[in-house]
This record gives structure tokens, C-alpha cells and sequence, in this order.
């Protein structure tokens, strides 16, 4: 596809030949004489670059690069070579710089180069977010093998994918790995964790906002999806987001087009969407909680990812990965005493390999100095004794919660979350105003807890 430039001069000749020049060197390019002709073509045709002179008869050049650098690189127009005015338009965030009268070899390098300066911040803003992204998935279980398979079989495609599993499996994981193995490997993979962003922010950072579309909209915003460009937006616990926001998702799935908050323009996304829960859909879906229409566009391609109960064979492995790649002290090289390897194969991981992950990087601190890390260094739940057994009844006067023994502050947490749940069927929102607390802080909860479906 060809780049796309705007000139934006008030001589037309200039204009003219400036155009024509551009077209020549390959560019899809446009021309206006005024900023009102030039802010209508902006509005329905976003460009790479705009070409911009500093005197306008319809308004100021510096004033508009102020506004705009932070949407498209710009390269300024002026007749009068100074430093003052180079100074003035670099500071104020323009890519490059041209004197009147325009010099052919030196349009076509200064267009270049602010063109490719541009596309290295986008790559360096990827590479960036790469390296926070790119983990492996270890171990070679037959469950896990299914998992790759699936990977393999879907992430040619463009599909939409739906990744399903408990808390703490790892479903991110599999979301990067199906970005990896995809022709969009060389673009951004973008997390989005529906449940810690703001409900009332949600649809602005993931759209992306107008200028004046609310309040606080000082400037134009990009959303996710932008940031996301020729690669991968993944939707972490989608089954967290609103109803209007689930509409607009669906005409994104649908349409391929999206429209930022306030806006009236529709926007080409060119991303492919990996969709992560660990809620049941399809029971949402009937209920009336969720879309179904969306659900049955997510639902096209599922993968489902096994609980670490199920990979037994794989706990070897993901504890030595754990202990080779800590972020903390690396004073001493550490291995797993079979005793200790053998009480973590036992375990049946509620949490999943975020559980694993925490009693292994705390076996590695209590373990001090020595090399070997045994039993008594995993702070497993059975250390502490059995769970006590909690039952909740309603009384005259409220309700009366009875514990199998003398429980902790936790404890109690923990057993009036688990009835809450149960009581109404797993609605977040319910159980968070019953505890009179944010939907945000209740998911908190449940994952501390290890009480995720």
C-alpha cells in the first residue's frame, strides 16, 4: 500500500509541483491551498505525512504543528531560512524542515527520511513491548502438545480465537505464541486486561478519543487498536467488558472498521483479535450477560487450555525454568531436591502455573545459600494445615458463618468470598456491590484466593 502524504501550501503553482513530484517518487499523495480544505481531508483520510507551510491565509503553520505532530510526522514550509525558524519549528515537533524555493533531490530525501524515522519509533515502541511479551511455553505433555497443535493450526489464518482455562494457565502465553507463529509476527502484540482498566475509560483506550469527545479529551488519542496495526490485540478476561462496548467489538469483527470515541470517520483495523476467558461464555451468552452474536464470532476457533493438574509430566520443567530465569539475587546456581520435586507433583495447583511460579521464586529466597532446594523450603497450603471447612446461614439477625476451626483474618476472606460466589453464580458485579467494593478489586480477590472458574 502506498504511503499517503497531504501537501498543505497556500501557493498553488508550489502546491502543484510539490504534488507532482511526490506522485513521481511513488506517494499517494493529495494537495489543499487552506487548512479548512486540509482539516476535512484529515478528518476522512488520515496521512502518513504532512507537508505543511508555516504562513497560511487561514491560519498559523506553528500553531497547527503544535496540534498535530502527535498524529502524523509533519515536515515544514517556509520562505524565510533562519535558525530562529528551523529552532522554532523543530521544538515545536516537526519531523524535518524545507526552504522555499523547494530543492527536488532534497523533497524527495527529507520526505524519505521523515518517513522512516517515523516507522523506527513505531518499531522501537514494538520492540519494547515485545520484550515484555516474548516468554516460552515449557514443557512437552501430551495436553500441552494438543495446545501447540492447535497453535500451529490456526495461526496462519487471520481467524479470531477464542482461548479458554482457569486462572493462572498461562492462556496469555498461548495468545503471544499464536501472534509468533502468524505472518503479523514483525508488528505489535497488544494485552489489553479487560478487567483492570476503568469501565468508564475502557472504550476511550481501546477506540481511542476525539479532541473535546468528553471532559478531560484535551487531544486527539489513539487507541489500542491503532497501537495494534497489522498485528495481534489480545482481550484479556473478555468476558469482563459492557454491553456497548461488546457491540462496538462486534462491528469491528464484523466490519473490520472502527470509529474513536466522538468521532464521525470510520477507521480501517487491520488487527487480528485473540480473545481470552476464563468464564463460561456460552452460559453468559444464554443468560443474557453477554452478546451472543459476539460470542458466536469469538467462538469460531476455541483453545482451551489444560490446568496444571493435568500436566503433571510438565512440573519438572516449569520449575526448572522458573529457577533459571528469576529476576532477583542469582548468587547461587539452585536445583530441586527430588523429595521437593516430588511434593510439587503432588500438589494439585488450584492456582495454576502462577501458584507454581510464586512457590518456587520463594523457595528459591528461603533457601538462602544453598544450592539444593528441599521440602522445607515449599510454602505449600498443606504446611499450614487443612482449609477449615465454612459454612454461611442466614439468621434473624443477619448471617452466621461457622468455621470447622479457629480461622485466620484470610481465612475468613476467603470463605465469605467462595459463598458469595456461589450464592450468585459467579457475577462479579453482584458479589462487588454486596461487598460494597469495585468489580476491579473483587476480581483482585478472586485471583488472590485461587476462586476463578
Amino acid at each position: 500500500m502506498r504511503q499517503r502524504i497531504l501537501v498543505l501550501e497556500d501557493d498553488k503553482i508550489l502546491n502543484r509541483l510539490l504534488v507532482d513530484q511526490l506522485e513521481r517518487f511513488g506517494y499517494d499523495v493529495a494537495g489543499r491551498t487552506r487548512w479548512s480544505e486540509a482539516e476535512r481531508f484529515i478528518d476522512e483520510n488520515e496521512p502518513d505525512l504532512l507537508i505543511l507551510d508555516c504562513r497560511l491565509p487561514d491560519a498559523d503553520g506553528i500553531e497547527l504543528l503544535s496540534r498535530l505532530n502527535n498524529q502524523f510526522p509533519i515536515v515544514m514550509l517556509t520562505a524565510f531560512a533562519s535558525v530562529e525558524n528551523a529552532v522554532s519549528a523543530i521544538k515545536n515537533g516537526a519531523a524535518e524542515y524545507l526552504v522555499k524555493p523547494v530543492n527536488i533531490d532534497e523533497l524527495e530525501v527529507v520526505v524519505k527520511r521523515a518517513l522512516e524515522n517515523a516507522a523506527i519509533r513505531r518499531e522501537h515502541r514494538f520492540l519494547k513491548s515485545r520484550m515484555s511479551h516474548a516468554a516460552p511455553m515449557v514443557g512437552n505433555s501430551p495436553a500441552l502438545s494438543e495446545v501447540n497443535r492447535l497453535i500451529d493450526a490456526v495461526a496462519a489464518s487471520d481467524m479470531t480465537v477464542l482461548i479458554q482455562g482457569e486462572s493462572g494457565v498461562g492462556k496469555e502465553l498461548v495468545a503471544n505464541a499464536i501472534h509468533e507463529r502468524s505472518s503479523r509476527s514483525s508488528r505489535n502484540f497488544v494485552a489489553v486486561d479487560c478487567c483492570t482498566l476503568q469501565k468508564h475509560l475502557f472504550e476511550s483506550e481501546l477506540f481511542g478519543h476525539e479532541k473535546g469527545s468528553f471532559t478531560s479529551a484535551d487531544r486527539q488519542k489513539n487507541g489500542l487498536i491503532e497501537g495494534a496495526i497489522e498485528g495481534t490485540l489480545f482481550l484479556d478476561e473478555i468476558g469482563e467488558i459492557e454491553g456497548a462496548v461488546q457491540a462496538k467489538l462486534l462491528r469491528v469483527l464484523e466490519t473490520g472498521r472502527f470509529r474513536r470515541v466522538g468521532g464521525t470517520r470510520d477507521h480501517v483495523a487491520n488487527v487480528r483479535i485473540v480473545a481470552a476467558t476464563n468464564r463460561d461464555l456460552s452460559q453468559m451468552a444464554t443468560s443474557g450477560q453477554f452478546r451472543s452474536d459476539l460470542f458466536y464470532r469469538l467462538n469460531a476457533f476455541v483453545i482451551t487450555v489444560p490446568p496444571l493438574r493435568d500436566r503433571q509430566g510438565d512440573i519438572a520443567s516449569l520449575a526448572s525454568h522458573f529457577i533459571s530465569n528469576h529476576d532477583f539475587s542469582r548468587r547461587v546456581e539452585k536445583m530441586l531436591a527430588p523429595t521437593a520435586l516430588s511434593r510439587l507433583e503432588a500438589y494439585s495447583w488450584p492456582g495454576n502455573i502462577r501458584e507454581l511460579k510464586n512457590v518456587v521464586e520463594r523457595a528459591i529466597i528461603l533457601s538462602g545459600n544453598s544450592p539444593v532446594i528441599d521440602e522445607r523450603h515449599l510454602a505449600l497450603p498443606s504446611d499450614l494445615g487443612p482449609m477449615p471447612s465454612a459454612s454461611i446461614q442466614p439468621t434473624a439477625n443477619g448471617f452466621f458463618l461457622g468455621l470447622g476451626q479457629e480461622p485466620t483474618l484470610e481465612d475468613i476472606k476467603k470463605a465469605y468470598l467462595a459463598d458469595l460466589l456461589e450464592r450468585h453464580a459467579g457475577h462479579r458485579a453482584r458479589v462487588a456491590r454486596v461487598l460494597g467494593i469495585s468489580e476491579r478489586n473483587t476480581y483482585r480477590l478472586i485471583q488472590k484466593f485461587g476462586l476463578g472458574e
